[in-house]
């Protein structure tokens, strides 16, 4: 590569270039130097000559005028050199560079760098980039450069890329290794909350199946299979006689306490249930109570239910008042309006109205429990004695100190199988049952003959009393339906009374349209007979017996008439 100043050498007849220094950057820095007349010598850069100063221009390392080139020294040069500057030449920084305070080029005039050469004797210069003549001697040797250990440092400088290559495999080794034993906890979590639960199930299915609560099998079903269930669980029952002392009439409930699967329940029992009395002869529910008492309704109910009860609570209407006055009232969701039995007016206010959680004070309680509209069944005035009884358990005290000290407040005469402590224990037990939600009231379904069927009574007899149906014989007691066509409501419950003191079975057939005279009816020759014992039973006319179609499963049927005439007893 050549530069200015070589041009310059081979152009004799050209404008020449001097160095006269470098800049702050290295490089060389040149000025024009203009022909001499003089004969020209050979330039030679690396001969020993004498510095010849020009006047007029300041140095001039290739005058002419019998004076030699200042000889360069390449020896003298070291760019790596860090001691003092040597040879009178410019000063060099570690990189060959002139310094800024020293470098020729830097003086603003010509003048001024003569007089600084001036003191120079023996200034070398060193052109950068251009190699001496071949044939010229050898380079001095180059001197020892001095190495410091900074300059080396990064050698042992560990390789920070190479470091990070094998943290990022380790990161992504690890990486998928920690997903791969998420996987498994995660499917060993699934597998033990799947097994957990299949426990848990089996054990709430086992538990209802045991306590008889499992849907299909529980008091209102007839599932095979429960029955064995059913009767090794522990039950306590007593009955309760609700008695109207002046409406003349009864209603009967079994409370049933079961201790093994936590539950109580009320079975209403119609009056026209049939019952065996103590002579072996066929009788029901109502007239039961009235003649053989307390002990013969309890044993006869045992004997058709196949239970065991422990009791009989007589609940006249006086102690029903008083005991839902000492609760404080009791809520009720009523399904009639009730008119005041004191009411002498007509058009007055009812005592109770038809609808949700109304309050009831005792009187407002026993006119809802034994009310019965006209032409009603019994069972609707059951099921109102029903909720009011499932009401008072809800308020009464769930601990047996306090249930006892209401029942001895009430100030009744109990029958001798029930005590005071007794009956409040276990009315207790029922009130904490009623109060948790675990008790409810079920009526037990009968025929039209007073009857159990397997399908309809079973279910409940069975389940919730643990016992098994068993009806007195169909043929024990002839059973008669009365259907009230005379206009007066009382003419039902007249009848009732004769019938069943006659020996008759009771079968109530409602209340029709108003008619004059009354029937008897029975079904073939061989109920002749019955229907007119029945008709003479009745007082009625012998001329009222007629065959034809008898309603229901009874045995004869009779129709009453304004003719009818109750007996005076």
């Amino acid at each position: 590569m050549n530069d200015r100043y070589d041009a310059g050498a081979a152009n004799h007849g050209a404008d020449q270039y001097e160095l006269v220094g470098y800049d702050e950057y290295g490089q060389p820095v040149y000025r024009q130097v203009r022909p001499q007349q003089s004969q020209q010598q050979t330039y030679d850069p690396y001969a020993q000559q004498t510095q010849q100063y020009d006047q007029g221009y300041g140095y001039d390392p290739y005058a002419q005028q019998g004076t030699q080139p200042p000889a360069y020294d390449y020896g003298a040069y070291d760019p790596y050199a860090t001691g003092s500057h040597q040879g009178g030449g410019p000063a060099h920084d570690p990189y060959g560079r002139t310094t800024a305070a020293e470098a020729p080029g830097r003086q603003p005039h010509a003048e001024q760098a003569a007089q600084q050469t001036a003191h120079i004797p023996q200034q070398t210069a060193h052109i950068p980039q251009q190699a001496g003549p071949a044939h010229d001697q050898e380079a001095p040797a180059e001197p020892q450069r001095e190495y410091h250990t900074e300059q080396f440092a990064f050698v042992e400088e560990p390789d920070a890329n190479s470091e990070d290559v094998i943290d990022w495999l380790k990161f992504t080794e690890n990486r998928t290794e920690r997903r791969e034993e998420a996987r498994r906890r995660s499917r060993s979590r699934i597998v033990a909350l799947a097994v957990v639960f299949a426990l848990v199930a089996a054990g709430g299915v086992g538990y209802l199946w045991y306590a008889g609560k499992l849907p299909g099998l529980s008091s209102d079903g007839s599932a095979t299979g429960t029955a064995t269930a059913a009767g090794a669980q522990k039950r306590d029952v007593i009955v309760v006689h609700l008695h109207d002392i002046k409406g003349d009439g009864t209603a009967t409930a079994l409370l049933v306490d079961n201790t093994t699967t936590q539950r109580g329940t009320t079975v209403l029992l119609p009056n026209s249930l049939a019952l065996t009395s103590d002579d072996g002869t066929t009788t029901t529910l109502a007239k039961s109570v009235e003649d053989d008492g307390s002990d013969g309704t309890r044993d006869a109910l045992d004997t058709v239910l196949g239970t065991d009860i422990e009791g009989t609570w007589r609940l006249d209407t006086p102690y029903l008042q008083n005991l839902v006055d000492l609760v404080g009232n009791i809520d009720v969701d009523t399904d009639t309006d009730v008119p005041d039995p004191t009411a002498k007016k007509k058009g007055t206010a009812p005592l109770v109205n038809k609808g949700r959680d109304q309050t009831l004070s005792g009187k407002m309680a026993v006119a809802y429990a034994t009310y019965r509209a006209p032409g009603e069944a019994q069972d609707a005035q059951l099921k109102r004695f029903g909720q009011v009884l499932q009401s008072v358990l809800r308020k009464l005290s769930s601990d047996p100190q306090a249930a006892t000290t209401t029942i001895q407040t009430l100030q009744q005469i109990l029958d001798p199988s029930l005590t005071d402590k007794d009956l409040g224990t276990f009315l207790a037990g029922l009130s904490d049952l009623a109060k948790g939600g675990d008790y409810k009231t079920d009526l037990l379904p009968v025929r039209s003959d007073g009857t159990l069927s397997a399908q309809t009574g079973a279910g409940i007899v069975r389940n919730v009393l643990g016992g098994t149906a068993k009806s007195p014989d169909k043929d024990a007691a002839v059973s008669v339906s009365v259907q009230n066509a005379t206009g007066v409501e009382d003419n039902t419950e007249k009848a009732r009374v004769v019938l069943l003191n006659g020996g008759f079975t009771f079968l109530e057939g409602g209340t029709g349209t108003a008619r004059a005279t009354s029937q008897v009816v029975y079904a073939d020759a061989a109920g002749k007979a019955n229907a007119a014992e029945v008709a003479k039973t009745l007082g009625l006319p012998a001329g009222s017996v007629t065959k034809g179609k008898v309603s229901g499963s009874a045995d004869v049927s009779v129709v009453l008439g304004q003719d009818y005439k109750p007996s005076s007893d």
